[in-house]
């Protein structure tokens, strides 16, 4: 962290920050309880949204917010609302990502979408095809979940077997939070498949934030994007649309990185050699039935 960016810091507990992961929680349940009798597609729509929140609170929990406390962080986030990753494996994994040199790898980065291109060219023709689908948006919001989360249940269980360390601890403790949440879910009036197609969503709506997060470059810092929206879907990412903000200062947290991004906006935007857009309307409209980068890496050979 730069001695500029101190004064963007907390200093103790983030409050707010605790005060929206209990809400999130709050949500969650008020959605269970209240919005069934109403109608169940608002159900689901609820609890997605709150699903998405809550894997965006747990970015920041892994991150060092609200508190100081690893431990603590870690406590706050254990009922996974989302139901799919293990909070231990994501936090492994995405702090794995923030190595910005590996951005983008196909082997070395655990969130690239690239493929190698030696591996690309021995697929069979109908996994090329998902994988060209799930390039673009709508393909990403609508199976890039399942996707993701076959390749990465198929990554851990390779590796598992391999003997790495943490992997089915940090499986067993999701599984042990797991246990309460589908618990709460039976003995409310929503459905069991409700809070999953919520969770779905969720993670749907996140693959909106992820979809062209990072891009091929030279450079590791022009690998990141900004994109410049004010909307509720900042809202619902807490602000890590501004990506390459949050990359360079990743320990700022979500309501600071706004304030952050405009005193040093053009530094960013030097630094990211320009990767920016306006708003996710313009992300939409240029990319909802296209893709944005070919599905193997087009730098992949220059960069051995």
């Amino acid at each position: 962290m730069s001695e500029g960016c101190r004064e963007y810091m907390p200093r103790g507990v983030e409050w707010g920050t605790l005060g929206l992961i209990l809400a999130c929680h709050g949500g969650w349940l008020a959605a269970l309880w209240l919005l069934p009798s109403a109608s169940l597609l608002l159900t689901v729509l609820a609890l997605g949204v709150m699903a998405a929140l809550h894997s965006s609170l747990t970015h920041e929990a892994l991150h060092g917010h609200p508190f100081r406390s690893r431990w603590l962080n870690e406590a706050l986030m254990f009922f996974p609302l989302s139901l799919a990753i293990p909070y231990g494996r994501f936090r492994d994994t995405h702090l794995a990502h923030h190595e910005d040199e590996r951005l983008t790898d196909p082997y070395d980065d655990p969130e690239s979408n690239f493929q190698d291109p030696a591996v690309w060219a021995k697929l069979p023709g109908w996994r090329k095809g998902l994988l060209r689908i799930n390039n673009t948006l709508l393909g990403r919001v609508v199976l890039g979940p399942l996707m993701g989360q076959v390749c990465f249940m198929a990554g851990d269980w390779k590796r598992a077997r391999k003997g790495a360390s943490g992997i089915a601890r940090d499986w067993a403790l999701h599984v042990l939070g797991l246990v309460p949440v589908i618990w709460v879910v039976l003995q409310s009036p929503a459905p069991l498949w409700a809070a999953v197609l919520g969770a779905y969503l969720g993670l749907g709506l996140l693959k909106i934030r992820t979809f062209l997060e990072h891009r091929a470059h030279d450079a590791a810092k022009g690998r990141t994007v900004v994109i410049e929206d004010k909307g509720p879907l900042a809202l619902l990412f807490l602000n890590n649309n501004l990506h390459a903000v949050h990359h360079m200062h990743p320990g700022v947290p979500w309501y600071a990185l706004p304030q952050l991004y405009q005193a040093r906006k053009q530094a960013f935007l030097a630094a990211n050699d320009g990767y920016f857009y306006r708003n996710y309307m313009q992300v939409f409209r240029n990319y909802l039935l296209r893709a944005k980068d070919p599905v193997p890496h087009p730098l992949w050979q220059q960069g051995e």
